[in-house]
């Protein structure tokens, strides 16, 4: 089995865009639906229930990963011209910086 040409613009663009999805869907509470562990039930789009605590990480991952496909296979359209030019590296530096971004926004659980 062959991968297709344009797959490495497709991976590249899709751990890119998904790592700054996923900041702002955590920053911004971007969920695409919740799960209330308690109840064992999921709600569409962010709910914020009773006493117990809902989970919003699931929303976030499914949200930054919708985002990231759509934006992956519109990268995997551009011209092999411009994808030879593409560095490989942004696969890793991007995720990177977004780690440092979420230190950033985490900074008060850090410093107690």
């Amino acid at each position: 089995m062959t991968l297709p040409r344009s797959f490495p613009v497709f991976a590249i663009t899709f751990a890119c865009v998904f790592a700054v999805l996923y900041f702002a869907a955590a920053a911004y509470n971007l969920a695409l639906f919740t799960y209330d562990a308690a109840t064992g039930e999921f709600f569409f789009l962010v709910r914020r229930t009773g006493l117990d605590l809902p989970m919003y990480w699931y929303g976030w991952i499914v949200t930054s990963a919708i985002g990231a496909s759509v934006a992956g296979a519109i990268a995997s359209l551009i011209p092999d011209q411009w994808a030879q030019r593409l560095w490989s590296g942004w696969s890793w530096a991007i995720p990177m910086a977004v780690i440092l971004a979420f230190c950033y926004l985490l900074r008060g659980y850090f410093i107690r």
